[in-house]
């Protein structure tokens, strides 16, 4: 009871806040188009039928709450998975390219990681580099990647994948530096005093102390991934995924399914960075950590 105490009800509190926040920010940008257009009709509706009417434009400046959760509701579960217009299709589709660029990214930050960590002159040399890559915007960056892969024949999921990939290694590169270095020196004076070598060092000490980090980092790399497949798929013209549903919904004023489209892909982070940490609690505890 304490621990729901503690934990849920703060997070209600704040979700509670936001809704109503939404729901006063949806009046006001709706309201002055509603005036308008009660004034061409010539109409003088009660205070409570202006409300109504504001809450409940088709196509609203900032839909209501209760207007995306109706529309996500309806998208999600009363259609067809293969249905254009199923959120869940849309979602699989930037999944796919979500779940190639996260691997990617994971292996290539986890080489570079230990590339640094081993050689000096990398850690001098390619670590400045890869931060300077991460200043670079990823929408000006993000079309320079698929007109190049286009013009030599490469499109579809290759391209978002790269674009996953590259803003996922960097948490992952970060992370894995910071805790292969983690062994405090005393650990590493008792592996040489054992005469171990770098690559028993490497496998016996530096690795399992770099789990958490890991991890931790590969959490912030999934939801990263995530928004690059869906940037991805901006400059494509792509007709499936979140990017898509996002990209359509812009061109004819469909705010409502906007909104759906980016409560689908928090959704779809929230579950990904859930999975990341139940994935790393399973792998620490089959190294011998105690549970939380």
């Amino acid at each position: 009871m304490d621990r729901f105490r503690d934990k849920i009800i703060p997070v209600l509190t704040i979700l509670m806040g936001i809704v109503i926040a939404w729901y006063i920010g949806a009046y006001a940008l709706n309201a002055p188009f509603q005036r308008d257009l009660d004034r061409r009709a010539g109409e003088t509706p009660t205070t409570y039928e202006f409300v109504v009417k504001t809450m409940t434009q088709p196509k609203p400046t900032l839909p209501a709450p209760h207007q995306v959760a109706s529309n996500f509701f309806e998208n999600t579960f009363l259609r067809k998975v293969s249905s254009a217009r199923s959120l869940v299709y849309h979602a699989g589709v930037t999944l796919a390219s979500t779940l190639s660029g996260f691997a990617l990214g994971t292996l290539l930050g986890i080489l570079i990681a230990v590339g640094i960590v081993h050689v000096t002159t990398l850690d001098r040399s390619l670590m400045p580099w890869i931060i300077t890559s991460q200043t670079i915007p990823i929408l000006a960056l993000a079309p320079m990647i698929i007109v190049v892969l286009a013009a030599v024949g490469i499109t579809g999921l290759i391209p978002k994948a790269l674009i996953s990939t590259y803003l996922s290694f960097f948490p992952v590169a970060v992370g894995m530096v910071k805790g292969l270095r983690s062994p405090e020196t005393m650990h590493l004076d008792l592996m040489h005093t054992y005469n171990a070598s770098k690559a028993e060092t490497f496998w016996k000490l530096r690795l399992p102390a770099s789990v958490p980090f890991l991890f931790a980092s590969m959490k912030v790399a999934v939801a990263a991934s995530l928004v690059g497949a869906i940037i991805g798929e901006l400059p494509t013209g792509a007709v499936a995924g979140i990017g898509a549903k996002l990209l359509s919904g812009s061109y004819y004023s469909q705010t409502i399914d906007m909104f759906s489209a980016l409560v689908a892909g928090a959704v779809v982070a929230a579950l990904l960075v859930t999975l990341v940490g139940v994935a790393g609690k399973l792998v620490e505890r089959a190294m011998g950590a105690r549970p939380a």
